[in-house]
C-alpha cells in the first residue's frame, strides 16, 4: 500500500502541468499570444496579466513542492546509506532547480530578461542534471533499493536522454531563429521534467511519514534531565 508521501510528487506533476497549460489557454483566449504567428514559449504566455499572476502562483507553489520533494529524496538516500557529499550534491542541484523555477515565475521575460533567463537555466539545465546525477548514483551503487517495477529505471534513462537532446535542440533552433520549433521543444522538456519529478511517487510509495528532529547545537543550553535530546514531530 502506498504511503501518503507519494502524493507529493504526483501532485507536483499534476499541478505544474495543469497550471502552465491553463496559462497557455488564457493567453490564447485573450490574444496575448497569436498562434498564427508561431507557437509561443512558455514564458511568453505568462508575460502579461492576468495570466502572469497565475503563472507566478503556479511556479511558486511548484517550486515549493519540488524543494520539499528534493529534501525528502535526500533523506531517503541518506537512509539507504548514500554518502554525504554525493547526496548533498544531488540535493543542492535539486534546490537550485526549484529556485530557478520560482525566479522564472516572478521575473517575467519582458521585465527582467537576464534574471528570467538565469532562472530558466537553473530550472531546465540544472534540473535535468539533478536527474542524471541520480541515474549515475544508481548505476554506480547496485545495492541501492529500486522501488517499483523493473522498467522504472530504464524509463527514467529514456526520459532523461530525450530531455537532454531536446534541450540542446531548443538552444540550437533558437539561435537559428526557428522560434516555434524551439518553443515546442521547451514545452516537451517541461512536460518531461514534470514527469520525472512525478515518478518519485514510486520511490516514496513505501514511506509512511517523515520525522523532524531538533537537536541542540554546541553552544546551546543543556536540556533538563527529563527532557529528550531531540524533539521528534510526526509530519
Amino acid at each position: 500500500m502506498w504511503g501518503y508521501l507519494s502524493l507529493l510528487p504526483a501532485f507536483l506533476a499534476f499541478w505544474a502541468t495543469a497550471g502552465i497549460w491553463t496559462v497557455f489557454s488564457i493567453a490564447v483566449a485573450n490574444k496575448a499570444v497569436n498562434l498564427t504567428e508561431g507557437f509561443p514559449y512558455i514564458s511568453r504566455c505568462g508575460n502579461s496579466p492576468p495570466q502572469s499572476c497565475i503563472f507566478s502562483q503556479v511556479l511558486n507553489l511548484g517550486a515549493a513542492l519540488a524543494a520539499w520533494t528534493c529534501i525528502l529524496r535526500y533523506q531517503q538516500l541518506r537512509d539507504w546509506g548514500v554518502g554525504k557529499w554525493p547526496n548533498q550534491l544531488i540535493l543542492w542541484t535539486g534546490l537550485l532547480c526549484a529556485l530557478g523555477t520560482s525566479i522564472v515565475g516572478n521575473f517575467q521575460e519582458k521585465n527582467q530578461r537576464a534574471t528570467h533567463l538565469t532562472g530558466a537555466f537553473f530550472a531546465f539545465f540544472v534540473g535535468i542534471f539533478y536527474f542524471w546525477l541520480q541515474l549515475l548514483l544508481f548505476w554506480r551503487v547496485k545495492s541501492l533499493p529500486q522501488p517499483g517495477a523493473p522498467w522504472i529505471g530504464p524509463l527514467r534513462l529514456v526520459l532523461c536522454s530525450i530531455c537532454t537532446i531536446l534541450m540542446v535542440a531548443m538552444v540550437v533552433l533558437h539561435t537559428w531563429s526557428l522560434r516555434s520549433a524551439s518553443a515546442a521543444c521547451e514545452w516537451v522538456v517541461a512536460m518531461l521534467l514534470f514527469t520525472l519529478f512525478g515518478l518519485f511517487a514510486v520511490d516514496f510509495s513505501g514511506l509512511d511519514g517523515c520525522t523532524l528532529c531538533l537537536q541542540p547545537g554546541p553552544g546551546s543550553p543543556s536540556p533538563p534531565p527529563a527532557a529528550p535530546i531531540a524533539l521528534k514531530v510526526q509530519l
